[in-house]
């Protein structure tokens, strides 16, 4: 990894850092920890009401993403599914609920206090299906074909090796397994510069990919069936895109 990628993935870090003690040091007022959204594009709102009205005020309030990847991903009973880049912790909870006593969630973020947060939720939400790992998304610490989706909400744009992640989705997925994933994505007309315009990297714009590039970045990991549909602007030429996919059930994985 060169200084520059370095840089960006410390400066994510950090943000997340910053943000998950925002939300343990709220934890204590009278109403509870506020919501670190930046604006209506991001964070709880973008989760049904009855959804937020079950989990512990701290995952809630500790919402980063721009949708709501368990809403898409179309989760049963008995499935293994792995968040990347879990946070506080709310959708790896709403997809324990899914898959139910006889599936598993596991969340995975490189963020020291992210994971003291999201480990504390699932006790206060008596979460027994739940496993959280430290790591990045460019190194899954899980074997090839263990789980039965991906999900991510808002996180593959942060990475600085998007091929390494698509790459890390296919090889730990089981064969005929599937990726639901909420991300910013860009207008193919948009430059890189022009990107940057509209906001830094680790606020979710300037990494995102063109419709294009994650299309192709995803089919050059091996998988199929690739759908990227919008669902609100984030900005000028800045979508929030719901991302689907599937590893073909001939694959053994790599």
């Amino acid at each position: 990894m060169n200084e520059q990628s370095t840089e960006l993935r410390e400066t994510v870090r950090r943000r997340y850092a910053t943000a998950a003690l925002t939300v343990i040091d709220g934890a204590g007022a009278c109403c509870g920890p506020s919501p670190v959204e930046v604006d209506e594009n991001f964070g709880s709102a973008l989760y049904d009401a009855d959804e937020r009205a079950t989990l512990p005020a701290q995952a809630v309030a500790a919402s980063l993403g721009c949708g709501n990847p368990t809403a898409v991903a179309e989760l049963r009973a008995g499935e293994r599914v792995l968040d990347l880049g879990s946070g506080g912790g709310i959708d790896v909870l709403l997809s324990a609920r899914r898959v139910g006593p006889t599936g598993k969630a596991y969340g995975l973020d490189m963020t020291e206090e992210m994971l003291a947060l999201a480990l504390a939720n699932a006790e206060k939400a008596g979460a027994t299906n739940v496993e959280f790992l430290k790591g990045t998304i460019e190194a899954i610490p899980l074997p090839a074909n263990t789980v039965d989706v991906v999900i991510s909400n808002c996180v593959i744009n942060l990475s600085v090796d998007k091929p390494a992640v698509f790459a890390e989705m296919f090889r730990v997925l089981r064969p005929g397994g599937r990726i639901g994933i909420s991300d910013v994505v860009a207008d193919d007309a948009l430059t890189s510069d022009q990107r940057a315009e509209r906001g830094d990297h680790a606020g979710c714009i300037a990494g995102a990919l063109s419709f294009a590039e994650y299309r192709a970045g995803l089919e050059t990991a091996g998988l199929t069936d690739v759908e990227i549909a919008p669902t609100h602007a984030v900005a000028d030429g800045m979508h929030s895109a719901v991302v689907r996919a599937t590893k073909p059930i001939a694959s053994s994985g790599r």
